[in-house]
């Protein structure tokens, strides 16, 4: 992995609002982290649903063991600096052949925090991502246009909180595809154009985003939380959860529920909707 001040890391990422692929951990180590998932499933009947993919990193202890991962901490130094907060997870998971799909979008569009300029998000693979399940693609440079137009479809298929898409033409033929293996991971920023088409394969494809901020990130539309996952918070703009201690246990599911409370407010400000996407 590049590392230190001036890295290939940091020089593309800069230049081109994204990162790929850096590797976290083995395919194996990937799969055991996918079974932790699909057993909690299993038991309960059905894919992830709901809120639960949402903010998960409060609910289950590998989930937060991943929001820790030493080798995704460092590729997220290397761009945010060493005092690192994570503010929100998200799986995204396409079952086979579902019509699931991500519009063309910036994740910065509805979430609040400023300044953008150190925000990002490390996704990544617990499942291989070729093209043909939906893998990412992303527009070079476009993170350096600012804040884009967005509008609200709420379609039935799109992972989206409230279906946004950029309300302007994306040439996708100038997108590069973020093809990834079990167990790597991107990094992009967060106004970064971005977007995904529906997984055609007899395969899950499994993506867990993280959303990384620096501590001296704000939120301006409420007062958020967040966990502190390296170095030392001096800023205190968010109130600080702590990880939770046991699966599912009952201080997991009360940060939980307080955390989705901020986030719904977050994110659906402005909009009668007030409900995650299944």
């Amino acid at each position: 992995m590049p590392d230190g001040p001036g890295s290939a890391l940091k020089t593309d990422f800069e230049r081109d609002g994204y990162y790929f692929p850096l590797r976290a951990m083995s395919a194996e180590e990937a799969l055991g982290y996918r079974k932790k998932l699909e057993a909690y499933e299993a038991v309960n009947g059905g894919p992830l649903q709901a809120a639960m993919r949402h903010q998960t990193h409060l609910l289950f202890t590998w989930a937060d063991e991943l929001i820790r991962h030493p080798k995704i901490l460092d590729a997220v130094e290397e761009v945010i600096g060493p005092d690192i907060l994570c503010w929100v997870t998200n799986f995204f998971i396409k079952e086979p052949k579902d019509g699931n799909f991500v519009s063309w979008h910036q994740d910065a569009t509805y979430w609040g925090l400023e300044p953008a300029d150190r925000i990002l998000t490390a996704w990544v693979a617990l499942s291989d991502a070729p093209i043909e399940s939906g893998a990412m693609k992303f527009l070079a440079g476009s993170h350096k246009r600012g804040q884009l137009a967005h509008s609200d479809t709420f379609a039935e298929h799109n992972l989206l909180s409230r279906g946004q898409e950029i309300a302007v033409e994306v040439v996708e033929d100038e997108a590069t595809e973020v093809v990834l293996k079990a167990g790597e991971f991107s990094l992009h920023h967060v106004l970064l154009a971005h977007g995904s088409h529906p997984n055609t394969t007899n395969e899950r494809r499994i993506g867990f985003a993280i959303r990384y901020l620096p501590t001296s990130a704000r939120q301006t539309k409420l007062r958020d939380a967040a966990v502190l996952v390296r170095g030392k918070d001096a800023y205190g703009h968010f109130d600080l959860f702590e990880g939770p201690k046991a699966d599912l246990d009952e201080a997991a599911l009360a940060a939980h529920k307080d955390s989705a409370t901020r986030l719904h407010a977050a994110v659906y400000s402005g909009t009668d909707k007030k409900y995650f996407r299944a």
